[in-house]
């Protein structure tokens, strides 16, 4: 049986950040992953690293953090994975946010004028200014907003740079290894079993994703974790006619809601391949990842009302993937006050790929009983707003 100082379950960003961070501050660990790494919810994505998509709080706070840690990573991480890794495609692109009806405008701008209380680089922009940033866009634009702050990695490239820090730094990387319960030693939990064997660990770290409310209910620590499904579209490669992140201002709307059924909003940028990404969906649909032609259907249509030159674009290829909805729309960080041992990392629906950064290192910090960058019981497991929750999965 194998014994580690941190067992980190769940092999995708933010479970590679926790022990890329954890190896690095001299702990051993194990990264268990049921499958291969990076191959679930961080390969199904658009690496989204936002800030104008958040007001002012807690997820707002660690996003500011988060785009300084990607900005740091993206010159460095090449100093211990050589120059033979490749790049994880880092692009400080900015975002545009854009709506297409007086009332949308109106909420545009007052949204906008909340996140510069908070520091926010979030500069109303006119007609004409917004067409020299984006030319292709609508004649129907009735407001504007640039964030310079928004960012964009490649989320499966950026995953497997995060796996390999922490292999390089001592991690073992356990892949086919499925959680199917938990190791104690009388009230405190001291590993996980799993289809490879038993692993054992003074602390373990719940990052799977959506699979977070399944995961910690084998350990007997449930969480309110649910699956919320995306959809993006994927188009012929082209001539760069998109070259930021744009999107619609119904984002933000869809971002905060915990509506069930399907929401969509335009979000659209180029890749540096060539081809455009569309998004966005939600929809709380547990983990059917079936085909629906209405989902696809609403966001084309949606991505000519902001560009219409898409109407004349082929769309080659289409994929979904699970984020972990929190009711409260908040990501869980920090130890579990039920059980002993027992941390987590997960709950960042559409924000994990940027957010994982700034969660490993309050998750390091936190261990360490060091002083974090901001105030982590924003996002302990037992903050107030989650106590109905807790009580009615338990």
């Amino acid at each position: 049986m194998s014994s580690y100082d941190v067992v980190v379950i769940g092999g995708g960003i933010v479970g590679a950040a926790c022990a890329a961070e954890l190896a690095g501050r001299g702990r051993r660990v194990a990264l268990v992953e049921r499958g291969r790494v990076a191959s679930g919810t961080s390969a199904h994505c658009e690496g989204n690293l936002l800030v104008s998509d958040k007001g002012p709080g807690a997820e707002l706070e660690l996003s500011k953090l988060a785009n300084a840690a990607w900005s740091t990573l993206s010159g460095s991480f090449r100093d211990e994975l050589g120059d033979d890794f490749p790049g994880i495609e880092f692009e400080a692109k900015g975002g545009l946010v854009v709506a297409t009806t007086d009332g949308g405008a109106s909420a545009l701008l007052d949204f906008a004028a909340t996140q510069r209380t908070a520091d926010v680089a979030a500069e109303p922009v006119t007609i004409p200014e917004a067409r020299r940033l984006e030319p292709w866009l609508t004649d129907r634009m009735t407001a504007a907003v640039w964030y310079p702050g928004d960012s964009q990695v490649q989320p499966t490239i950026a995953t497997e740079a995060l796996v390999a820090l922490a292999h390089l730094r001592g991690a073992s990387i356990l892949e086919h290894h499925e959680v199917t319960g938990a190791l104690r030693d009388g009230g405190r939990l001291v590993g996980v079993r799993t289809t490879a064997g038993d692993v054992r660990g003074r602390d373990v770290v719940v990052a799977a994703g959506p699979w977070s409310g399944e995961v910690s209910a084998l350990l007997g620590a449930p969480l309110p974790v649910r699956p919320r499904r995306g959809v993006v579209l994927v188009t012929a490669k082209m001539p760069q006619r998109v070259f930021h992140k744009v999107y619609d201002a119904d984002y933000v709307g869809a971002v905060g809601s915990g509506d069930v059924a399907l929401m969509t909003s335009s979000v659209v940028e180029s890749t540096p391949g060539g081809t455009v990404l569309i998004g966005s969906s939600r929809e709380q649909v547990g983990f059917d990842d079936a085909f629906r032609a209405n989902v696809l259907s609403e966001l084309a249509r949606k991505a000519i009302s902001i560009f219409p030159f898409l109407t004349e674009t082929a769309i080659i290829r289409s994929y979904s993937g699970f984020r972990p909805y929190m009711p409260d729309h908040l990501p869980l960080i920090g130890a579990d006050p039920r059980l002993q041992g027992l941390w987590h990392a997960t709950g960042h629906e559409g924000a994990g790929i940027g957010l994982s950064l700034p969660t490993a290192t309050l998750i390091g910090d936190l261990m360490d009983g060091a002083p974090t960058q901001i105030d982590a019981a924003q996002f302990a497991p037992s903050r107030p707003t989650l106590a109905a929750e807790l009580e009615a999965v338990a």
